[in-house]
């Protein structure tokens, strides 16, 4: 709890700076909107108010759209590249075919990707999906690799003389004390697909929260991009927070896991 102190006295002096410029006329209004303006307008844009009660406004179906997409290419990334993690920290040949291309991969940029997603695959939930497939998965091989090739050799040694071998060895001793290093590239990766997500919708479309982006700074609606903003930052601390607690859930449990191993009390 004392470590999130700075962060957030940190995050204060912003909002006063960005107030007191604003209200004060430090800056023009114009460009630089006062917050209590933008929080109005992210209001009115996550609720709507009719006759027959509350609707979600549309920064919140927006904010529906893009965390789908976002999930579901983090998702994706995830379910292949943890294997593909795994397999590069236990075969040299295959990490010395894959790590060039993979490298290869990280220097070309998301928006140069997306125009070519449009002519292979067209417009919509997909390309957008698998843009974040794109931009996501690299992070999570690499701390897959990295958490499986870090392991304590000691414990690894302890469960095979206790008879786990393959799949039991994995499942009781490699995930568990690998899943810290797995969930930092997965939390990692999310922020990006985020990224990802709101890139691909304003390039190839959508309804997400890079399409508002889009219409607002079509219309010079200085208000409407930073509350399409405002949105997009909170949605991604909040679930940054929650993958974040899961790391250091994994990494108690991996310290159990390894107290246990090195008692060789692990059974297959």
């Amino acid at each position: 709890m004392v470590r999130k102190v700075p962060a957030v006295l940190f995050g204060l002096l912003v909002l006063c700076t960005w107030w007191v410029a604003s209200t004060f006329g430090w800056v023009n209004p114009a460009f630089l909107p006062t917050p209590q303006s933008v929080l109005e307008r992210v209001g009115q844009g996550l609720v709507k108010m009719n006759e027959s009660g509350p609707e979600a406004g549309y920064l919140a179906l927006a904010l529906k759209n893009t965390l789908a997409e976002a999930l579901a290419g983090c998702l994706i990334a995830a379910l292949a590249g943890i294997p593909l993690g795994y397999a590069i920290a236990k075969s040299r040949l295959f990490s010395s075919i894959i790590q060039p291309y993979l490298a290869a991969s990280q220097a070309v940029p998301a928006v140069a990707i997306a125009p070519l997603l449009v002519v292979w695959i067209g417009y919509g939930f997909v390309p957008v999906v698998v843009l974040c497939v794109i931009m996501v998965i690299f992070p999570i091989i690499v701390s897959t690799s990295v958490g499986i090739t870090q392991l304590d050799r000691d414990v690894l040694g302890a469960a095979r003389l206790d008879g786990a071998h393959g799949w039991s060895l994995f499942r009781r001793i490699e995930l568990p004390m690998a899943a810290p290093s797995v969930l930092a590239g997965i939390r990692t990766g999310f922020t990006l697909s985020v990224t990802g997500a709101v890139v691909g919708e304003m390039i190839i479309g959508g309804n997400g929260l890079g399409t508002e982006l889009t219409r607002a700074q079509s219309a010079a609606d200085v208000r409407g991009l930073f509350a399409v903003v405002v949105v997009m930052a909170a949605a991604a601390i909040s679930l940054y927070s929650l993958l974040y607690y899961l790391e250091n859930r994994a990494n108690a449990a991996a310290g159990v896991t390894r107290a246990a191993a090195h008692k060789r009390k692990v059974r297959p």
